[in-house]
């Protein structure tokens, strides 16, 4: 049985057996189709662009409102699962999903898609933290919870990796909705086998639901986010600074209305442990970057490179085998030299294998690229791996729950930041690097400087003996863009890497 704060008492510990681990199946098949679903977009940016002819504001809001929504809810999410019952939440979420995948894959507008991104990330939201506390429930054998969560964060992280292959699949063969599409079949054996396999269960005493609290949480990511993409395209506002305005000062609201609620959305109290905030920023910074790169990166392949969907997600995987394998060792590392100096060692490597990147991006040869994108890789995967074990590890034992509350919504967090603003930044430089003559009409200049994608499509419609001069100089400028992007992502991760070095325990 529970105890009142949800902790497992001794005389319910016992090994899980074939109905929990194939259950442990069914919540990390959830997983990864959410973390796929994050990145897998990314591919289709071409032919998504041709089709919808999105603004470049909103073909960023295509790629990162479906994560915004997500983590602007996770918290909440889970404080109704505790309530209403977590596998039913799961089931309704995973219907629902299913059914915001319909809408975005028969998308007739950039409008319309945004808003199934949006529905797609509240469904999402009802997943992933009932993912996590099932495996809590499911797995009451200490040895055997942790190998289940390290399932459950490899699968989130490979899940991410994964994306842009599944993609070039889809895309080799159907239209840019297909990525969508896939989901549909898959949601619906999550609804089934969690009907027979998954057990219910819910918080008995979960306290009272504060719902300011719950709206206080959207309203501090994005207004904030909405006024870096304003400014990012338009330039400063008044609009944006509003927007910024109303997020920073919601995110002070809900910090000080949750040091004083008996039953906090977030025990923002944990950040107080210099172990727990700097692995959760670890977690968070190392998304930042992998999502950031892939975004843009996966255009790169096509439209700079010249590579088809599939191939150009074929040549992605060196960086998604990476990620994926260095599962294997981390315990290996672990042992031999700690969770903090692992996890710093892992962000060095992967800034190593950014700054690489942005030397190979001009480079001729795809093997500088492979070699770069193994770096990331195993550095992303390998801090990925270990930091939802160092978040919960850092707190006491009756803040599991909340521990793991706030990692999952670093997670999410972390994709969306860096599609928004690592996206915005390729953007600003992008713009800037273009000298385009003057004389151009209008009808001509303004896709050029949308976005390469806009461009690429504007040019293909022009005379190749004009059109030949311009796409090499617009090709140029987001190269350009795509290296400045890198290096910052590259710091980024290098002052990541000095924080869990230092902060985050590395007791063997």
């Amino acid at each position: 049985m529970l105890n009142l704060d949800g902790a497992v008492t001794r005389s319910t510990i016992r090994p899980a057996g074939r109905r929990e681990w194939a259950a442990l199946a069914v919540l990390v098949l959830a997983v990864v189709l959410l973390a796929v679903d994050g990145t897998v977009l990314s591919l289709a940016v071409p032919s998504l662009t041709a089709a919808l002819d999105p603004s470049a504001v909103q073909l960023l809001w295509i790629g990162d409102i479906y994560s915004f929504a997500l983590a602007g809810l996770l918290v909440t999410m889970g404080n109704v699962a505790d309530r209403i019952g977590r596998k039913r939440l799961l089931l309704i979420g995973s219907a629902g999903f299913g059914v915001a995948s319909l809408l975005a894959g028969f998308a007739p507008s950039a409008e319309w898609l945004i808003t199934a991104r949006v529905l797609q990330g509240v469904a999402g939201a009802t997943l992933m933290p009932s993912t996590l506390s099932l495996i809590r429930h499911l797995f009451t054998d200490a040895r055997q919870r942790t190998t289940a969560i390290a399932i459950w964060s490899a699968a989130a992280g490979g899940g991410a990796a994964l994306g842009p292959l599944v993609g070039g699949v889809l895309l080799e063969h159907f239209w840019w909705g297909s990525v969508f599409l896939i989901n549909v079949p898959i949601m619906a054996v999550l609804v089934i086998a969690g009907l027979i396999l998954i057990p219910e269960s819910r918080d008995p005493h979960p306290g009272r639901f504060d719902v300011l609290s719950a709206g206080l949480s959207l309203l501090a990511i994005i207004p904030v986010v909405y006024a870096v993409k304003e400014t990012a395209g338009h330039g400063i506002s008044w609009l944006s600074l509003l927007a910024a305005l109303v997020g920073v000062g919601a995110g002070v609201a809900f910090v000080h209305r949750q040091r004083r609620l008996a039953s906090p959305l977030i025990d923002v109290t944990l950040f107080r442990r210099p172990a727990f905030a700097g692995a959760v920023s670890a977690n968070l910074l190392s998304v930042f970057a992998f999502s950031g790169l892939l975004f843009f990166f996966s255009q790169y392949l096509q439209l700079v490179r010249g590579y088809g969907p599939l191939e150009a997600g074929i040549r992605e995987l060196p960086g998604t085998v990476a990620s994926i394998v260095v599962v294997v060792v981390a315990g290996y590392l672990v042992t031999r030299l700690g969770r903090g100096h692992v996890i710093g060692g892992a962000l060095m490597l992967a800034a190593v294998g950014l700054a690489l990147l942005a030397l190979a991006e001009g480079a001729d040869h795809y093997v500088w690229l492979a070699l770069a994108l193994v770096l990331v890789g195993l550095g992303v995967g390998l801090s990925l791996t270990l930091t939802t074990d160092a978040v919960v590890s850092s707190v006491p034992k009756d803040k599991a729950g909340a521990a793991s509350a706030v990692s999952e919504t670093a997670y999410e967090l972390g994709v969306a930041l860096g599609i928004a603003l690592l996206g915005s930044l390729q953007t600003v430089v992008y713009r800037a690097k273009l000298d385009l003559p003057s004389g151009l009409p209008t009808t001509l200049e303004a896709p050029l400087r949308e976005s390469l994608a806009s461009a690429v499509s504007a040019l293909s419609r022009q005379p190749v003996s004009e059109s030949a001069a311009l796409l090499e100089h617009v090709l140029g400028a987001f190269v350009q863009a795509m290296q400045v992007t890198s290096l910052v992502g590259a710091v980024i991760l290098a002052a990541a890497a000095v924080l869990s070095w230092r902060v985050i325990p590395s007791d063997r």
